[in-house]
């Protein structure tokens, strides 16, 4: 079960901060989908973390996490075919401003980020196609943990 637990706070940490890097580090600004995969993420890591403080209530906790994590991994999944074309995405974009700066001109300065354009791949999978990937091995491998104890 502790692996489980580890898992649970892990994988959200890791996958959360590979999002705030890609962002931060390398401009790879979030669409409105991108961000909509980061929610259940966080609340995956809440749940992890509760897990790991509150024992009575862990397997609980930690299967919310896990069900938390394969959300992201289908609304990435759903994102990544938004992205490569399969099917018609949402219509409106998402926009970084600066809080340091006039409104209108921060809005005027903000890159404007489609949904339905992958701004990196690696081996022709986006981000949204590598955090479904790992979003749904993992949620799978927590349970199959959980259930096996």
């Amino acid at each position: 079960m502790r692996m489980a637990i580890y898992c649970a706070i892990a994988i959200p940490a890791f996958l959360l901060g590979g999002a705030y890097i890609s962002q931060y580090g390398f401009d790879l600004y979030p669409c409105e989908m991108c961000w909509w995969q980061r929610y259940p993420h966080f609340a995956a890591l809440a749940f992890g973390l509760a897990a790991f403080f509150t024992p009575k209530y862990a397997k609980f906790l930690t299967l919310l996490s896990a069900i938390s994590i394969a959300i992201s991994g289908f609304i990435g999944g759903f994102h990544a075919g938004v992205e490569y074309g399969w099917w018609d995405g949402i219509t409106g974009c998402a926009v970084t401003a600066n809080p340091d700066l006039d409104i209108l001109e921060s809005i005027m300065n903000a890159p404007l980020v489609r949904c339905d354009v992958a701004p990196w791949d690696l081996f022709g999978i986006s981000l949204a196609g590598y955090n479904f990937i790992f979003s749904i091995v993992a949620a799978i491998l927590i349970i199959k943990t959980i259930v096996k104890r």
